[in-house]
């Protein structure tokens, strides 16, 4: 991937931004400019990649030397950027999850049809090395039909913390499905392929964010103020999925919770099972035989640790934009199916019932219209 030409323009300078500036930088790409409202985050990434900075993004996407722009703000500054960006012919990755908001989402697909620009979605577990090498085995035929996905990314103690923009519902537009929620259920879909989907069910709760005793040992929400900040997020969301195959998808995600942490993900099949951790580089495949006698055959298979799902991710996105070719993976519409589910979980649990997504989007048309 090197020698690639391709200028690179980040927005959001914090932990996200510097850590696709390097993994760009290894891959061959250059990063030429970023943008953050605040002063010292430009002056570290000015120094250490040699960039132009700006203040705002709109700058950014209007310097000659920017191709390519990666947004890696709070979830609500996803449509402003990634629009301007896209009508200023730039290709985007946008950091997941696609927008706040289902109307901001699908506003994004329809800047990206009308300019025909790039735009992938931020969702690099699927590059990881477990996921990697299960998608080679299913493709094989070794795990047959598959029927259930048990999706789990929960934290034992991991709110953000009231008074964070991951706590603030305009900001955020959710808090732990949204948050992390987002990478257990997209991996879901994406082993399923997308399928179509009948029926999702949902229960979201705030149970921590308003104690102001909340147990913290590992310090993860710092200057904890429950009375003065504003919590009105989720902090765990128990969510199921159908689809028109009679596949299911039951779904754990948590900041807070009194179980123990978990990146659990289990993938049964007719054939045989797959388990392991998001974003892990092990693999355990779970089979039976009967050769010698009735047995268990379970075998671990351990990828390359030194390739991370991120690599991969931008380096088929700067693959993308050399070639002008839409991308393969990690698309706006998987990305607006992952939206959509969001939606429905959500609108479930206000309701208390089932919903489908064809419901979802009748909810969103309306809204748009008076909004």
């Amino acid at each position: 991937m090197t020698g690639l030409d391709i200028g690179v323009g980040i927005v959001g300078l914090g932990g996200m931004g510097h850590l696709h500036a390097q993994s760009l930088t290894e891959l061959g790409a250059d990063v030429v400019a970023g943008a953050d409202l605040v002063d010292a985050q430009r002056q570290r990434f000015a120094d250490e990649f040699g960039a132009t900075t700006y203040e705002t993004h709109n700058g950014l996407v209007a310097d000659d030397a920017v191709d390519a722009v990666i947004v890696t703000t709070p979830n609500r500054f996803h449509e402003p950027i990634t629009v301007d960006a896209l009508e200023a012919g730039c290709d985007v990755l946008v950091e997941k999850p696609l927008a706040h908001s289902l109307e901001s989402a699908e506003r994004i697909a329809q800047t990206a049809a009308t300019t025909g620009g790039i735009c992938m979605v931020g969702f690099h577990n699927r590059h990881a090395a477990s996921m990697a090498m299960f998608d080679e085995y299913h493709a094989r035929g070794r795990f047959g039909e598959l029927t259930h996905i048990e999706a789990n990314y929960v934290r034992r103690r991991g709110v953000p913390g009231p008074g964070s923009w991951f706590t603030d519902p305009e900001l955020a537009g959710g808090g732990a499905l949204l948050d992390i929620g987002v990478h257990a259920l997209d991996l879901a879909l994406y082993a399923l392929e997308f399928p179509e989907i009948t029926e999702v069910s949902g229960v979201a709760r705030t149970t921590f964010g308003h104690e102001e005793e909340y147990a913290d040992p590992d310090g993860f929400g710092d200057n904890w103020d429950a009375e003065n900040e504003r919590y009105e997020v989720d902090d765990s969301v128990s969510a199921f999925i159908r689809t028109a195959e009679g596949q299911t998808i039951s779904l754990e995600a948590a900041w807070a919770t009194n179980r123990e942490e978990s990146m659990d993900f289990r993938i049964r099949g007719t054939e045989g099972g797959a388990q392991f951790d998001i974003g892990d580089t092990e693999l355990e495949i779970l089979e039976t035989g009967t050769a010698g006698g009735d047995h268990y055959a379970d075998v671990t298979l351990t990828g390359d640790s030194s390739l991370t799902g991120y690599t991969e991710q931008d380096a088929q996105f700067l693959e993308a934009v050399a070639t002008g070719s839409p991308p393969e993976t990690n698309t706006l519409e998987e990305a607006l199916t992952v939206q959509r589910v969001i939606d429905a979980i959500y609108r479930s649990s206000e309701t208390g019932r089932a919903t489908t997504l064809e419901e979802i989007e009748i909810a969103a048309e309306e809204r748009a219209r008076t909004n």
